[in-house]
């Protein structure tokens, strides 16, 4: 992944430009692994294991390169224990717990929409 250099410019920040850093972040964050790694983690600390218990249906492989890309992101920290084998936690830091509470907007949001877009899409298969 090439990563974009931040230069200064307001524009890094806006979404809208296919060429801004905050674009390149939004892209990052804002996939279903990544939001339901950050939702399982809440204000827990977990091992890769009981992560990936936690969200059912992700791969190993998924789960590594999403845990990297929050780690790199400064959301996710790694705290990795000297022992045989190597036990490895992960929480959320403090951006990590600031963006979980987007998250969790947006999981009330589907629990109060549920039914009205299950009774929509029902209308528009029907």
């Amino acid at each position: 992944m090439v990563t974009k250099q931040l230069n200064g410019s307001p524009d890094e920040a806006d979404l809208r430009r296919a060429d801004s850093l905050g674009r390149e972040i939004f892209s990052d964050v804002a996939n279903k692994w990544a939001l339901l790694i950050i939702e399982a983690l809440g204000d827990r600390t977990l091992r890769f294991t009981e992560l990936r218990n936690e969200v059912e249906g992700i791969s190993h492989k998924m789960l590594t390169q999403n845990l990297r890309m929050l780690e790199r992101n400064g959301l996710v920290e790694r705290d990795v224990h000297p022992t045989v084998p190597p036990r490895v936690e992960y929480t959320l830091t403090e951006p990590g717990r600031a963006l979980r509470a987007a998250v969790d907007a947006m999981c009330d949001w589907t629990h109060r929409y549920f039914a009205h877009i299950e009774a929509s899409r029902d209308r528009f298969e029907g």
